[in-house]
């Protein structure tokens, strides 16, 4: 199989949609509503889909990692961003250097686990 892929969109769950859905604007995604349950968050040409839906299991054990071209910056945009005090259960952890590049990680008011991440 040959793939011509133009993008990857995965689909994310909310515990509270609304919350989720400022959490992200916040973020700095731009928010294209698709429906009553469903909106599309926007970077550039990458996406992905936040719906009005909430499995605990499923959303404890999603992850998504977006590969940054700088990861101290990023790291401290969202320091400057102080999501951890605007939202309940959000988390973010300082940057770890692994071997094969560094990373900082992000929890959702949801409990998602964001990585941010670049390769050496």
């Amino acid at each position: 199989m040959k793939h011509q892929a133009k993008s990857i969109r995965p689909f994310i769950g909310a515990r509270d949609f609304e919350i989720s859905r400022k959490f992200y604007r916040d973020l700095g995604f731009e928010e294209v509503t698709l429906g009553e349950n469903l909106s599309v968050f926007k970077s550039g040409e990458m996406a992905f889909y936040l719906q009005n839906a909430y499995v605990k299991d499923w959303v404890d054990n999603t992850m998504i990692f977006m590969e940054v071209d700088d990861v101290d910056r990023v790291y401290h945009e969202l320091l400057e961003l102080d999501l951890v005090s605007k939202y309940e259960n959000v988390r973010l952890t300082s940057i770890r250097h692994e071997s094969w590049g560094s990373e900082c990680f992000l929890h959702d008011p949801s409990g998602i686990l964001w990585h941010f991440g670049a390769f050496y």
